[in-house]
């Protein structure tokens, strides 16, 4: 088969693709680097099946060709890259959501987007089931984000009842793994720079509030066999064993055998409280649970963390 995979060159697609063509099919990837590394993708250039093309997916595509499968990946996922870059992040949901359908309609492709757990905001519902419409401040600093991602299922579902084309909607929780950035922003990649360093460790808020951190294979095993059913709600994809955010900086710093203390800073807007994936369809719908527990991903993570870091 052949898929089109937009965002390739960031840390999630990067390990879709790889999944992709492990499985023995062909694969464009289209990125405009704006959070995206060629690094994450120098891997596969000598791949005759991998075909990369550095474009903007929302602006008119060039011709690409036709698609047995689109997924559509692109866009900033962390709160550092999309307070920077906030009108890029409401486009690339809409507009690129636009560009990516069209595409998969003119192949009559199966499509997916990948969504996420932000699409319930600062919930009051937990843990999170795929019901729940969420707790979003449209107008506030995440809400670019949010928002964004919410269009982008609202289109694809569209997309689906009006021209019958064969969606699917993956909504992500916490993930972490090898390729993330040490200046990501995100929690997992700040506090393993900062114990590799010896830094304080930050904590916005008092640490109370909860994440589920699921490693990247698990996530990219579940988008494979959501893909392939004719199922067309979202399904939360995520590990579902929670810990506060003051439990994990413990966690990493023993990991790397670092004395650094713990500082506090204030807690940003809209910051969610509570991040639990209810992970009950995706187990009726795919036989999908995670299998990589927090201490063995940790473990390979910081192990690519340290080679980056010359450590």
């Amino acid at each position: 088969m052949r898929f089109c995979v937009s965002g390739a060159a960031g840390f999630v697609p990067s390990h879709l693709c790889d999944r992709i063509l492990a499985d023995g099919h062909e694969v464009v990837g289209v990125d405009n680097f704006l959070t995206g590394h060629s690094r994450n993708v120098a891997h596969l250039r000598q791949e005759s099946r991998f075909r990369f093309v550095e474009h903007d997916v929302c602006q008119r595509l060039p011709d690409l060709g036709t698609f047995d499968c689109v997924i559509h990946a692109a866009s900033p996922a962390s709160p550092k890259d999309y307070y920077a870059h906030p009108i890029a992040t409401l486009d690339v949901g809409s507009i690129g959501s636009r560009n990516l359908l069209e595409l998969a309609r003119a192949s009559n492709a199966r499509y997916l987007v990948t969504s996420t757990s932000e699409c319930y905001g600062d919930p009051l519902e937990h843990p999170q089931t795929e019901s729940y419409w969420g707790n979003v401040n449209p107008i506030g600093i995440r809400g670019v984000y949010d928002e964004a991602k919410r269009f982008a299922e609202s289109m694809t579902m569209a997309y689906h009842r009006v021209h019958k084309l064969d969606t699917h909607i993956i909504r992500i929780f916490n993930t972490y793994g090898e390729r993330m950035r040490l200046n990501d922003g995100r929690v997992l990649p700040n506090f393993m720079y900062q114990a590799l360093r010896g830094e304080p460790i930050t904590v916005y808020g008092d640490g109370s509030q909860t994440r589920s951190f699921q490693y990247v294979s698990d996530l990219v095993e579940g988008i494979w066999r959501l893909l392939f059913t004719d199922f067309h709600d979202p399904v939360n994809l995520g590990n579902p064993a929670e810990i506060t955010i003051l439990q994990f900086a413990d966690e990493i710093r023993k990991l790397a055998g670092s004395s650094s203390d713990v500082i506090f800073k204030p807690l940003p807007q809209d910051d969610p409280k509570v991040r639990q994936p209810d992970i009950s369809r995706a187990m009726k719908v795919i036989g999908w649970e995670p299998i990589v527990g927090r201490a063995e991903g940790l473990k390979r993570t910081m192990d690519f963390f340290k080679k980056k870091m010359g450590k």
